[in-house]
């Protein structure tokens, strides 16, 4: 099988935010879509090794963040090359605005066009995933910028590979760029930035 088919699934970037207590967090997915329009109900499949992921299914609240292309790199590794187990990725600090919806939860003022607030109704567990379903609850458009796709992140956004004059013998991730270094990489490796498969890896 050829896994690469799978990159020409059109797909957007999003920031999913949560709240527990007095933490906020979020996390960068591409896997956010509308279900039904009565009620609008979406699904939203996240990583069970994002810390995102405990805090939603703890407490059945989230929003979405739909990125623009106007989001720079520095984004995407704040919410997606972290965790928030070791950072506060929503401090004052943060190089990301905020501001809060009704329900509470942080939502990106920049870098993004709309957001939605969202209660979850139901869960699938999909192994490395939790798919949430859930009732969008709140909406508003920020801006008129074109939403960013995966193709246009990777053409556009996400820096090219450096180029080095000694050979390196690895694989390395097409999502973030990380560089496993091995003749042989495992077949249940999981990549430590991004999170993706040993199938989202390409030999060096």
């Amino acid at each position: 099988m050829n896994n690469k088919a799978l990159f020409n699934l059109s797909y957007g970037l999003f920031v999913v935010t949560a709240r527990e207590g007095e933490k906020d967090n979020g996390c960068i997915i591409n896997t956010v879509t509308q279900a039904t329009s009565s009620p609008v109900q979406i699904t939203i499949a996240v990583n069970k090794q994002n810390y995102t992921h405990d805090m939603i299914l703890r407490t059945g609240s989230f929003n979405v963040s739909i990125l623009s292309e106007k989001a720079d790199f520095a984004l995407f590794k704040h919410f997606g090359f972290q965790s928030g187990r070791e950072t506060d990725k929503c401090s004052d600090e943060a190089p990301v605005k905020f501001r809060r919806s009704e329900n509470g939860l942080v939502y990106l003022t920049e870098n993004a066009n709309a957001y939605l607030s969202a209660k979850v109704k139901s869960s699938v567990d999909l192994g490395s995933h939790t798919l949430f379903i859930a009732e969008v609850t709140d909406a508003e458009v920020l801006n008129e910028e074109e939403s960013v796709t995966y193709a246009y992140y990777h053409k556009n956004i996400k820096p090219k590979p450096e180029k080095t004059s000694e050979e390196k013998k690895g694989w390395i991730c097409t999502i973030c760029g990380y560089i496993y270094e091995g003749e042989v990489l495992p077949e249940d490796f999981v990549c430590p930035i991004c999170k993706h498969p040993a199938s989202d890896f390409k030999k060096l």
